[in-house]
């Protein structure tokens, strides 16, 4: 998943302003929302992920929960979530849309560039984009040839003894 963030701040388990996130939303977005961490009602599930699909929405990441986890999971659409409940959200409001919010301690400003895999989400604030693209491909590379030396069995694994030995690790020859 890759897109910029169109940002949501709701009070726990009400789900009204990301309803009209998804209506603002353009293609390729990613809405992330900030509902608290709060996990005893979900704030989308497969309704809402379906609009969302229909109108070319990237993603979800969601500081809170969902449900219809088995139909989302079947899916390949990206759903982040904190957990998942079989309790429906609330409707009633309020809530902000396009603000800076927070997310576990990561501050998400609206146009952030979000990306997830399978391994979890990670937000790169616009401002920083082209750099941190410059040391993700610099970081591909180190790790391409990390791996082509271990395939041709030319790997130098002597740093590993040298930090242990400045730390005072000692071990037996052999």
């Amino acid at each position: 998943m890759v897109g910029c963030a169109i940002t949501v701040k709701t009070r726990p388990s009400d789900n009204l302003m990301v309803h009209k996130a998804i209506d603002l939303a353009q293609s390729g977005d990613v809405i992330v929302v900030d509902a608290g961490g709060e996990v005893t009602h979900a704030i989308i599930g497969e309704i809402m992920m379906r609009m969302a699909q229909k109108k070319g929405i990237a993603g979800f990441v969601i500081h809170g929960a969902i449900r219809d986890s088995a139909v989302i999971r079947e899916e390949t659409f990206p759903i982040y979530a904190r957990g998942v409940t079989h309790h429906g959200p609330y409707k009633d409001g309020p809530g902000e849309i396009n603000v800076p919010i927070t997310m576990d301690g990561t501050i998400v400003n609206p146009g952030d560039i979000i990306v997830g895999d399978e391994d979890g989400v990670v937000v790169v604030p616009y401002q920083r984009a082209n750099d941190m693209i410059k040391l993700a491909q610099e970081q591909q590379r180190q790790e391409k040839q990390i791996l082509q030396s271990i395939k041709d069995g030319t790997l130098d694994r002597k740093w590993v003894d040298k930090i242990l030995e400045a730390k005072g690790c000692e071990f037996p020859d052999g």
